[in-house]
């Protein structure tokens, strides 16, 4: 029995038309297993990514197995996002962290998981994946955390406001505090 941590082979995302939006496949040097051979090149991928779309691209399901890997999916409105990983591995927590990584990108993108919107941010896609996974391995479940730690600080909203009065009043503080320095000379 495989009783490591590494339970994620890749994530990505396709569109309605089967395109590839974002992928991230994950080889770790240190897995009991040693490196994985599969999806080395682009070539694998897309043909991989090509065949799991046929298969999935309907909404319905959630959980398939495929070409000996076990795909978790979840549907957008116009993406469908993949967890692949072996076909040992544990559906509930696959599933658990997809959907968290979701709800977490619906916090960040403002309830608009769409492709759009996914390109546009793309920064905090990329952050949101490595809170929730690490090198293959699901470190975070909890989709207002990961949230928490990807959302960009709120700008200040304290502004100082510079018009013609707030220089005159600075100009004349240096004014006489200049005064009273010549005057203790």
């Amino acid at each position: 029995m495989n009783l490591s941590l590494y339970s994620i082979q890749a994530f990505v995302i396709l569109d309605t038309e089967g395109n590839r939006v974002l992928a991230k496949y994950y080889r770790p040097k240190s897995h009991p297993n040693g490196e994985s051979k599969e999806f080395l090149t682009l070539k694998e991928q897309k043909t991989f990514e090509k065949g799991l779309w046929q298969k999935t691209k309907k909404p319905g399901g959630d959980i398939i197995l495929y070409d000996s890997h076990l795909a978790v999916y979840k549907h957008s409105l116009d993406l469908i996002l993949y967890f692949i990983a072996g076909p040992t591995e544990n559906e509930l927590m696959l599933s658990t962290a997809l959907s968290s990584l979701a709800d977490a990108l619906s916090m960040l993108l403002r309830n608009s998981l769409e492709k759009r919107a996914v390109l546009e941010n793309l920064d905090l896609v990329l952050l949101c994946l490595d809170e929730t996974v690490d090198d293959g391995i699901i470190v975070d479940t909890d989709s207002a955390a990961i949230a928490s730690r990807v959302s960009r600080p709120r700008p200040d909203t304290t502004e100082i406001v510079i018009n013609e009065q707030t220089i005159l009043s600075a100009y004349q503080t240096v004014k006489e505090r200049v005064q009273q320095r010549i005057q203790q000379m």
